[in-house]
């Protein structure tokens, strides 16, 4: 996703710096263009006092990072991000989301909270089809993690993200990147990583998360994101796990920053200028940010998959027919007429349609 904005910074008090530019009459495209890059130039703190969860990285061509670590679920995160973005009038803004989770920067609250409660039948047969049987039913899983935390704090996850989409909607010239791996290819790399015996333990564990959590607690994994310090805690016991779920998005989070701090063009001669970037990702990646920052990345290695294996298709015919069994004994219970409406339903035709061996 890129988002090119030339619009002006909304005032969010009466300030002489967040007044509407005024434009002369008569000018030019071209004018007008350089009119707003001074006005953006004019609106950037060279020395911005900036919250402590910002960390500052640069490039050899003298552009400048702000990456601000956020608690996934937190209001304070939501403001240190905007405080950021109105100081530095950032050239590109980067978030650590993918394609897949574009769609929570446009919902509100109250449909997002009602989605990460709902975890319907639909979800878990969209997962499989997107990931495979293992790779779906792990990423329900840990969509169950986000909606306890959810209904426990009654917060919707990801608004920092949000509010760093309308910030930067604000800046003139501010461009919009989708930083993080996409993620059927990080579920897929996880489940590869794990034994039969590991994802059933990891199952049993996401199956029954339970603990209570306070928003004081939000607060205090400023230091560590919540959602990922709870995942933390329960793939500990599997290194192969956590390296493909925090250590390799590190690397492609590290990669798109790099890739979003290239210099940019100036008007009105399109001389080559550093870029100043803010990059919102959760407060567990920011560590491993800043070890990879200055090392050569293999890109390439972290977003190769494994080809299904035979055994994930006995699975998952394992599955189906249990499914099938189940509903041919619940018509045969019901009678025909039920049994027909039941086999013509889109759920249980998608479900025969898909009952067949992968090509050779």
């Amino acid at each position: 996703m890129d988002q090119d904005n030339n619009s002006e910074d909304e005032s969010v008090g009466p300030s002489e710096d967040d007044a509407q530019p005024r434009f002369p009459l008569g000018l030019s495209d071209s004018e007008a263009v350089e009119v707003l890059w001074q006005v953006r130039a004019q609106r950037r703190q060279a020395n911005p006092d900036l919250p402590d969860t910002v960390t500052q990285l640069t490039t050899p061509e003298g552009s400048v990072v702000y990456l601000v670590g956020t608690a996934h679920f937190s209001d304070s995160s939501k403001k240190d991000v905007a405080t950021t973005i109105r100081a530095v009038q950032p050239d590109v803004v980067v978030v650590e989301l993918c394609q897949y989770r574009v769609s929570m920067l446009k919902m509100d609250e109250k449909t997002l909270l009602k989605e990460a409660k709902d975890i319907n039948l639909e979800k878990v047969q969209q997962a499989i089809k997107q990931n495979g049987v293992m790779s779906g039913l792990m990423q329900i899983l840990l969509l169950k993690v986000s909606a306890h935390i959810t209904e426990q704090l009654g917060m919707a996850p990801g608004g920092e993200f949000r509010e760093a989409f309308k910030e930067a909607g604000k800046v003139p010239f501010c461009k919009f990147h989708l930083g993080d791996r996409p993620i059927p290819v990080t579920f897929k790399r996880a489940i590869a990583a794990l034994s039969l015996w590991q994802k059933a333990r990891l199952a049993w564990g996401l199956c029954f998360l339970s603990d209570p959590i306070s928003k004081e607690d939000v607060e205090k994994c400023k230091q560590k994101d919540l959602l990922e310090q709870t995942m933390s805690e329960m793939i500990g016991e599997f290194p192969a796990l956590h390296r493909t779920i925090v250590a390799e998005r590190d690397i492609y989070l590290t990669h798109t920053l790099r890739q979003a701090a290239r210099c940019v063009e100036a008007p009105p001669n399109a001389q080559k200028v550093p870029a100043v970037v803010v990059g919102v990702v959760g407060m567990g990646h920011v560590p491993g940010i800043e070890k990879n920052w200055d090392k050569q990345l293999n890109i390439h290695e972290i977003m190769s998959v494994a080809p299904p294996s035979r055994f994930g298709w006995v699975l998952r015919t394992v599955l189906k027919g249990a499914v099938l069994g189940t509903l041919g004994y619940a018509c045969y219970r019901a009678g025909g007429g039920v049994g027909r409406a039941l086999l013509s339903l889109p759920a249980v035709q998608s479900l025969l349609e898909n009952l067949r061996p992968p090509p050779a």
